[in-house]
């Protein structure tokens, strides 16, 4: 039986059938991360996976659902590292997810560069504002602003940990595609598909999904939009099928 701490809660990740540990408070994780998890390529069998900034660990979660391979998680934030660690364990996964807790940054002395055949990250969007400005809770605070990274800092860790070859995925904002394209180039990472994900059809998208691999060759593709929700505001089918699978 899982242990639950003050407004904890234990919810559903339905397509995956597993469960997540969440709190309103602290840590509860968004559309962005399930649509990370579905977007990047994965070793079906075998390979070496980490993912970036993993918050409660749902990335690695829903990853473990799609690949047999072995998954490493990094956060910093002990209440949501320790939150993942539960998680972990009442899904009876300890032989297949391991997370660590630390800053992304010591992770390629720490692991050894060019050990991973797939990262991803979904990093922290905003740069960090005054102190006027920033949320008064600091989790929330952490998990939305450059505090502790810089979306520099993860995509050099990225190409750092990838192997030659490797693929490297990210959720973040359309505004910062120039940055992302331009950073990841930098560090060797060339950019080889791009999703734009739209709230409707009609509106501005609001969130960017781009996969580079490590040292590949030019060739990007723009994939179809994807939309979130129909004029109803009910999910679209894609998104039903991404969230619910056949429990749709």
């Amino acid at each position: 039986m899982v242990q639950l701490k003050d407004d904890e809660r234990l919810d559903y990740l339905l397509a995956e059938d597993l469960r997540i540990i969440q709190s309103p408070s602290v840590f509860s994780f968004s559309l962005d991360a399930v649509l990370l998890a579905r977007f990047v390529y994965v070793p079906i069998q075998k390979g070496k996976l980490i993912d970036l900034c993993s918050g409660n660990g749902v990335i690695p979660l829903f990853l473990s659902a799609r690949t047999k391979g072995d998954i490493t998680g990094v956060e910093i934030q002990e209440r949501l590292y320790d939150m993942a660690l539960r998680s972990i364990e009442y899904n009876q996964l300890e032989d297949r997810i391991q997370m660590i807790h630390g800053d992304i940054k010591d992770m390629p002395s720490e692991l050894g560069n060019g050990k991973y055949d797939v990262v991803t990250c979904n990093p922290p969007y905003f740069p960090t504002p005054s102190k006027e400005e920033i949320n008064a809770n600091e989790h929330l605070a952490i998990a939305r602003h450059e505090i502790y990274c810089t979306l520099e800092d993860t995509i050099r860790v990225a190409s750092q940990l990838a192997k030659q070859g490797g693929k490297v995925a990210f959720v973040h904002r359309p505004g910062r595609l120039v940055d992302i394209v331009t950073l990841m180039r930098q560090y060797r990472l060339e950019p080889k598909r791009i999703q734009l994900v739209y709230p409707k059809r009609g509106k501005e998208a609001n969130t960017l999904l781009v996969e580079a691999i490590k040292d590949g060759k030019s060739d990007l593709k723009i994939l179809p939009p994807l939309y979130v929700y129909e004029e109803n505001n009910e999910y679209t089918p894609e998104i039903k099928e991404i969230l619910y699978g056949d429990k749709a």
